[in-house]
């Protein structure tokens, strides 16, 4: 993933020195709110903010002797500051600092996906206009069903990512939220105007009901929203494996100049891009289980959850991201073979029109359970045989008697198939 991917937007959330910047602009805001209420003196904030500081390697260092990263930075920071860091981190516990820190940064991570998401879906978007009226076969089961269109598989795929832009907007509203409220939540030694402070300066909400932490059904709501999503890019890329088949080669993933295949057979084209996106959303789904295991903790609080997070969170906001950035440069080139599409669409010889078939008897008055067995009888001829379905239809004496040729033929018609894509496309707004 990290030779082909380059996240530098979203590994720079995740990396140390930002995380550590915004444990120290909490710990700021947070002295600013308590200047406000009078418990912090002028000069003091003054000087925090002059001279507050911290250096990664001397963290490390610090947490390798005392064992707790928010000590090790709250030690690193005052030797910066001298005698007013005494006023840092006043009345309050690591957790306001840590999950005050991790809304933020999940905000951070989601809004990052957010451009990503509506970048993708306008690439859908234009290549489901530009394929629209491109008759294909629509699959059930795999097996032939009915006519669809090409870009008809799109839309329905941008359909489905304004609704993941919408969760995720959802689910990064309901994780923006500070938690300044101390040991178990009781804000015992600080005001709630502290927190109201902190959480309005950094674009989040106060979560007034916590213990020592924010509840972790937040989380929990987050991380399955990017399982969902990371659902809807290995559907997408399950569908361009399906259609790069030898045997039915509809669409493929562009095979760029020098690329190889394999290191035994020089003629493979494989589609590894959207196997290494399916696989992918198999992590970020193992990723929202583990969120919603840390849900239940013992009482007010116990640690399990956290070394859970460490992971979990930089790794599924990258993951996803990266199945975002590797579908969009898929389906900018997506190589479409309309000739292929074509004549898939005619190797059942007019199977697709059993309904048209089902329905005409039944207007002719004849039973659905009749008229059923009566096509059905054909169809399995034709699928034995490769025989013309029509023609199949048209000669049977219990179908002809009933129904003429000519009727037949006026709905053995592929655009009457596809009178509502139109229609389709009108209401998912990608045409007027």
């Amino acid at each position: 993933m990290i030779k082909r991917y380059s996240p530098a937007e979203m590994n720079e959330v995740w990396s140390d020195e930002n995380k550590f910047k915004i444990w120290l602009d909490v710990e700021i805001a947070a002295m600013e709110a308590q200047l406000e209420i009078g418990k912090v003196p002028p000069e003091a904030v003054a000087e925090v903010k002059a001279k507050a500081a911290f250096n990664v390697d001397r963290i490390d260092e610090i947490e390798r002797t005392v064992k707790h990263d928010v000590i090790a930075f709250l030690t690193c920071v005052s030797e910066n500051v001298g005698p007013s860091s005494r006023f840092i981190h006043l009345g309050m516990t690591s957790s306001d600092v840590l999950d005050t820190a991790s809304a933020i940064q999940l905000k951070q991570a989601g809004e990052i996906l957010l451009k990503h998401l509506t970048g993708i879906r306008k690439v859908i978007a234009d290549a489901s206009v530009k394929y629209k009226d491109i008759h294909a076969i629509g699959r059930t089961h795999g097996i032939h069903a009915e006519p669809v269109t090409f870009g008809l598989k799109l839309a329905v795929w941008y359909d489905e990512l304004g609704r993941d832009i919408s969760r995720l907007e959802s689910a990064i509203d309901e994780i923006a939220v500070a938690k300044i409220s101390g040991a178990v939540g009781t804000y015992s030694h600080i005001s709630p105007e502290v927190e109201k402070y902190v959480a309005k300066k950094f674009g989040l909400r106060p979560s007034i009901a916590s213990t020592q932490i924010i509840q972790r059904d937040r989380h929990a709501q987050f991380m399955t929203v990017l399982a969902v999503i990371a659902g809807t890019f290995e559907k997408m890329a399950l569908e361009v494996r399906h259609l790069q088949r030898t045997e039915v080669l509809e669409a493929e993933e562009p095979f760029t100049k020098g690329q190889k295949g394999s290191s035994a057979m020089p003629h493979k084209r494989n589609p590894v891009n959207s196997e290494r996106i399916c696989g992918m959303a198999r992590l970020v789904r193992s990723y929202a289980m583990s969120a919603l295991e840390n849900q239940a903790l013992w009482h007010e609080r116990d640690i399990s959850h956290s070394s859970v997070e460490r992971v979990i969170f930089p790794d599924a906001t990258l993951a996803l991201d990266f199945m975002v950035l590797e579908s969009e440069k898929i389906f900018k080139n997506l190589v479409v073979y309309p000739e292929k599409i074509s004549k898939n669409l005619k190797i059942t010889h007019g199977l697709f029109f059993s309904e048209d078939a089902l329905l005409k008897l039944i207007e002719k008055g004849v039973t659905r359970e009749e008229a059923y067995a009566l096509v059905q009888k054909n169809a399995m001829h034709c699928w034995e045989t490769g025989e013309d379905f029509l023609d199949a239809l048209a000669n049977d004496p219990d179908i002809a008697s009933r129904v003429q040729r000519s009727e037949l033929e006026k709905v053995f018609d592929v655009d009457l198939l596809l009178k509502n894509v139109d229609y389709i496309y009108r209401e998912i707004g990608l045409q007027k």
